[in-house]
């Protein structure tokens, strides 16, 4: 099941590296991703199918993996609109988004507040 992974790392160099390290080193895909930082933390989403490895291998790096969520992945076409016209699928049906980013191949990632609802508006 395509899964969320929050991590909150220390807003330093080389922190995004060693989270890359410890998945890429326990054979552990990262399928999408985005990170932001503020005042003095980054923020970093991930998407993977296998939660409990990944956050196995952040843990024993010694990276506390926050908040885990089930998602909703789209596959989209790469064209202006694609968002706007699932989003408001998603808005239609009272559907919540709480989390959003592109992963790769073109596919839409939404954390959202009823996941199975999400997915019958598709």
């Amino acid at each position: 099941m395509p899964t969320n992974l929050t991590v909150i790392l220390e807003d330093r160099p080389g922190m995004l590296a060693q989270l890359g390290e410890a998945l890429g080193g326990a054979e552990i895909n990262i399928d999408g991703g985005c990170a932001l930082t503020s005042e003095g933390e980054g923020w970093v989403h991930i998407l993977v199918e296998d939660a409990a490895a990944a956050r196995a291998a952040l843990e024993g790096a010694g990276m506390s993996v926050s908040g885990e969520r089930e998602v909703v992945v789209v596959d989209a076409e790469n064209r202006a609109g694609e968002l706007g016209a699932t989003a408001r699928k998603f808005a239609e049906a009272g559907v919540n988004v709480e989390l959003f980013y592109v992963s790769a191949g073109m596919k839409l990632v939404f954390g959202v507040d009823d996941a199975e609802k999400a997915r019958s508006a598709l």
